[in-house]
């Protein structure tokens, strides 16, 4: 089973990521928490912790971890030091023990933040960490979902490198996808947009 360390995992995307490793039969989770009263909800199922702050020193936390899945968000607030600044960080910690791949969750429109009318900000620091993983040598995959619902996932998906339309699509669906792009055959050294559609997660995602 393959080590893979969540940064992001008390988010709300992030803790069904825990969930849907913690059931796969490839690979074991390992939920990275910024406060230590984080822990428990994941201590309590057995399931690993690392104890980071993404503004902070995160060098330690990639020790014999296989992949990576960044799921982590300021929700807005510290768009720069985490979204920016803690992606990096963490890229550069996963390029510090090897780890065989990174799957960034990103976000639609981080490839133009530009043309963007709200969350220029945002859009422009998902564009900055997208860029600076792209320019690393670790084997990646970069997400980049529509607007999140708390919907139930449906598992079926419409993706494309540019889907050049907006679009919604549950945090189940993510979730799954992110999982599904760390099998090493799927997406690799991929960046694609995903919304709701009609096609199996596992069929869509490039493989």
């Amino acid at each position: 089973m393959e080590n893979i360390l969540v940064a992001g995992a008390n988010g709300t995307t992030g803790k069904k990521i825990v969930n849907l490793l913690e059931t796969s039969q490839y690979f074991n989770p390992i939920a990275m928490v910024r406060k230590e009263e984080q822990k428990k909800q994941f201590e309590d199922k057995n399931i690993k912790t690392v104890l980071a702050d993404l503004e902070e020193d995160v060098s330690f936390t990639t020790k014999n971890i296989d992949k990576v899945i960044f799921a982590a968000g300021s929700g807005g607030k510290k768009v720069v030091e985490v979204d920016q600044e803690g992606a990096k960080r963490m890229i550069d910690a996963a390029i510090k023990e090897n780890v065989s791949k990174f799957v960034m969750l990103s976000s639609m429109g981080a490839d133009n933040p530009e043309q963007a009318d709200d969350l220029q900000e945002y859009l422009k620091a998902k564009h900055n960490a997208d860029v600076y993983l792209k320019e690393s040598n670790l084997t990646y995959s970069i997400v980049r979902p529509g607007s999140l619902t708390d919907k139930k996932g449906k598992g079926k998906i419409e993706l494309s490198g540019k889907l050049n339309k907006s679009g919604k699509i549950t945090r189940d669906d993510v979730a799954q996808t992110l999982v599904r792009s760390l099998h090493d055959t799927a997406a690799i050294n991929k960046t694609f947009e995903i919304i709701e559609g009609e096609t199996l997660i596992g069929q869509a995602v490039p493989h």
